[in-house]
């Protein structure tokens, strides 16, 4: 199979239809795609390369392939860590060691950053041959290891903006931001696909669709790595964790998947095939197992159809202590030393190893026995240096003060609110309670209404997200928001229930959130004496082994406070600030309205206020599909045999809310929708329609635009997403759009593992009208 066929699902080509007076920018999904996976042009330095792996040692081939985290050249506490120099010739000098990665346990300034890798770089420097070292951290949602940086809704809350420009320009600041501390190699986007919705990881995730999170995470690199990674606004990325790690058959995280490969390639290699075609320098391994191989000594995934068939030619990196783990969780080998062999013999190009020397001990032994052979160390270090040639690190590997104004620019954290602004999803307005007025008598309640950190979640200065101490002193909450919007005479707080950390009885190093009772009966109270409660629910922070849950229904302490406001019979707005769909079926019809937060970042009480109150026009659409119950979690394309009526006469497909679900203030018609000529065998389907606002104020409508197959070899999907818009209409005013539809765009994996394409009769589905057209 050819590589280009990972990529066919998302060369749909679009164009818009406008008449000749100006009107506001269409988001066009088709457009932007193609730019972003464009793959700029590269310098080429292999001759530089292959001269100096012909100078390098066993020890210093084997050394590049080594990383290891701060601590192993520092000491001191999390404020006052310092280079310890014994520690550090010990890994530089004695071990050649060539990467180093994370923060020692929580953010730092530029300044402490700047002390931290310059002696760094300096040791590197008195080398033999002074190869650079490349340092990677955690850049998840902006630069949140580094203190004062802008922090930007969550991968879950960008997609449901649906705005891949934002999301490009986002990623574009938190590059500049992670750069500005001498760090050039973040561990970012998450490609993986949420399939399942209690996967602790799935708020890390751009949701459901493979297609949505092809063009989001593409943009995403772009963002990070730029035209020319090397200038001082841009920084290595790392595609994560290749690959199939978001659908644990548990639910719970590093825990097996069942993915049968023409199901992989179907669903979860889409978005990586895409960003290594769009020029991605680095690919994280998945920490799990997919069908009894671990993703670590998975040969044909990591190097046939890595390596092979997509034409990735920058370096693999484990996960932490990965190659230690194929020992002491997955049992696949004897000893570390044979894990080692297998890990790098399958395709890893260097080690996370992080905390000990014993990679290098084992591969050194290795290469010595000529159970390695020396060709597979130079392709790894070949791959290695071709990185950090190409960030300039031979030219300068020094953190470099002048890149200090590119960090915590006014500008930027209107770029986050915007996208704040753009993830907040409106999934009930019951009789129009909102927009709220800001003369009304408001109680805000709830464990989430005075958080932060559920507005953030994990990778939020610290790994879990947990430290409230560290969190901005100027940004609002949500009830902070609100009472700066209404003032105090019209606003009262009561938290009702809070949210707290308590370590784990059988490790202190997972801790997990519960659920205490604060005050409820004040709450209550105080709900009988507003207009209008905002009630906030949801979750804490988490990610990994912390966040794993038994089960998705939203904590009995919270239904049941719920329940006890409701009995008031005020008015509730139910506020959602949580990473992953928590159930609500219980309470979801007796409240009035529901707004979703999904972890839209530190201006995201700014933003969900802003919606509140009328002052910005919701237009998020859900990336996901919400559950009701959380024994059915499926996805909006599932075959269509789950949506038909059983033998009982009753919907199969019931979600709480389904996928690309979202309301606005106005409301848009669609209209007109026409699939316009057959295909030939090697043309295009033109597909049309019209949107048109006719509400009474302006507003943003995300046009998905689904194809469903009538019928295949294999059971085919309900209908999935081809292309999206996002429009921005005035009232009354209309657009005409125009999507072109290829017919490699129709085919879909056979159970061979090849793409095929077969003739037959198709719909396509948008804004609740369909049109059928045939490919002969």
């Amino acid at each position: 199979m050819k590589a280009t066929t990972l990529l066919i699902l998302i060369t749909i080509c679009m164009t818009i239809v406008t008449p000749a007076f100006a009107q506001a920018p269409v988001v066009d999904s088709d457009a932007i795609f193609r730019e972003v996976s464009r793959r700029p042009a590269r310098p080429n330095n292999e001759a530089k390369i292959e001269a100096m792996i012909r100078r390098m040692t066993i020890e210093e081939k084997v050394g590049q392939m080594t990383q290891l985290t701060i601590d192993m050249v520092t000491n001191g506490d999390d404020q006052e860590v310092k280079i310890d120099d014994a520690k550090l010739k010990k890994a530089i000098v004695d071990y050649k060691v060539g990467s180093i990665l994370n923060v020692n346990n929580q953010a730092i300034t530029l300044d402490h950053w700047h002390r931290i890798i310059g002696p760094i770089q300096q040791a590197a420097q008195k080398t033999r041959l002074k190869i650079p070292i490349i340092y990677g951290v955690d850049s998840i949602h902006g630069a949140n290891y580094v203190q004062g940086s802008t922090l930007f809704p969550q991968e879950i809350g960008m997609a449901a903006t649906w705005n891949p420009a934002l999301m490009r320009r986002a990623a574009e600041i938190a590059a500049m931001e992670t750069r500005a501390a001498g760090v050039t190699w973040s561990f970012s986007p998450v490609l993986d696909v949420g399939r399942n919705q209690s996967w602790p990881r799935f708020w890390e995730t751009f949701g459901e669709d493979p297609y949505l999170a092809t063009v989001m995470g593409t943009a995403f690199v772009r963002g990070l790595e730029g035209d020319n990674v090397a200038s001082g606004n841009h920084v290595a990325s790392s595609l994560k964790h290749y690959v199939g790690y978001s659908l644990p058959l548990t639910g719970r995280d590093r825990t097996p998947a069942y993915i049968p490969e023409h199901a992989l390639r179907e669903y979860f290699l889409p978005p990586f095939a895409s960003a290594v075609k769009a020029g991605a320098r680095t690919v994280m391994i998945n920490s799990a197992d997919i069908n009894g191989v671990p993703g670590h000594i998975n040969k044909h995934l990591m190097t046939d159809v890595l390596k092979g068939e997509m034409g990735f030619t920058g370096f693999i990196v484990s996960d932490w202590e990965d190659i230690k783990k194929l020992v002491t969780q997955w049992r696949v080998a004897a000893d570390e030393k044979e894990a080692t062999r297998l890990a790098v013999m399958a395709g890893i190009d260097m080690s996370m190893v992080p905390l000990s020397y014993s990679f290098s001990d084992n591969l050194i032994a290795l290469v010595k026995e000529k159970r390695v052979p020396m060709s597979r160390i130079d392709d790894a270090v070949r791959r290695i240096l071709r990185v950090k040639f190409e960030l300039g690190l031979f030219e300068n590997a020094m953190p470099d003060n002048s890149l200090r104004s590119n960090h915590g620019r006014a500008e930027y954290a209107n770029v986050a609110l915007d996208a704040a602004r753009e993830s907040i999803v409106l999934l009930k307005n019951q009789s129009n309670v909102l927009p709220l007025s800001k003369t009304a008598k408001v109680l805000v309640t709830g464990p989430t209404a005075d958080s932060l950190i559920s507005l953030n979640n994990g990778w939020t200065y610290v790994w879990q997200g947990s430290e409230p101490g560290l969190y901005p002193k100027d940004k609002p909450s949500i009830q902070r928001a609100i009472e700066s919007k209404i003032g105090d005479a019209k606003f009262k707080y009561v938290p009702g229930t809070r949210i707290v950390r308590r370590a784990n009885s059988a490790s202190n190093s997972n801790p997990t959130d519960i659920d205490e009772v604060v005050d409820i009966s004040d709450a209550v109270s105080a709900a009988k004496k507003s207009d209008v409660v905002v009630l906030c629910l949801g979750e804490g922070s988490y990610t990994e082994h912390p966040g794993s849950i038994p089960d998705l229904t939203l904590p009995e302490i919270q239904l049941d406070f719920a329940e006890k406001i409701i009995a008031t019979g005020k008015p509730v707005v139910l506020v959602l600030a949580e990473g992953r769909p928590r159930v609500i079926s219980r309470i979801a019809d007796q409240v009035n309205a529901i707004v979703l937060a999904p972890n839209p970042g530190n201006e995201g009480g700014t933003a969900v206020a802003d919606v509140l109150f009328g002052d910005y026009n919701p237009n998020g659409k859900l990336p996901f599909t919400y559950p009701r119950s959380p024994g059915y979690l499926t996805t909006y394309d599932a075959n269509a045999f789950e949506r038909v009526l059983d033998s009982r006469k009753l919907p199969s497909f019931q979600p709480q809310f389904e996928f690309g679900s979202g309301l606005s203030y106005t409301t848009f018609e669609y209209s007109d929708l026409r699939a316009l000529n057959a295909m030939a065998p090697e043309g295009s389907v033109g597909v049309s329609l019209n949107v048109k606002n006719t509400g009474s104020r302006a507003g943003k409508e995300t046009v998905i635009v689904y194809v469903r197959d009538e019928f295949a070899t294999l059971t085919p999907a309900a209908k999935r997403v081809r292309r999206f818009a996002k429009v921005s209409l005035a009232p009354g005013e209309t657009r005409q759009l125009g999507f072109t539809i290829n017919r490699d765009d129709l085919g879909y994996f056979g159970l061979d593992n090849k793409f095929r394409f077969e003739a037959g009769d198709f719909t396509v589905l948008v804004g609740g009208q369909s049109a059928k057209f045939a490919v002969r």
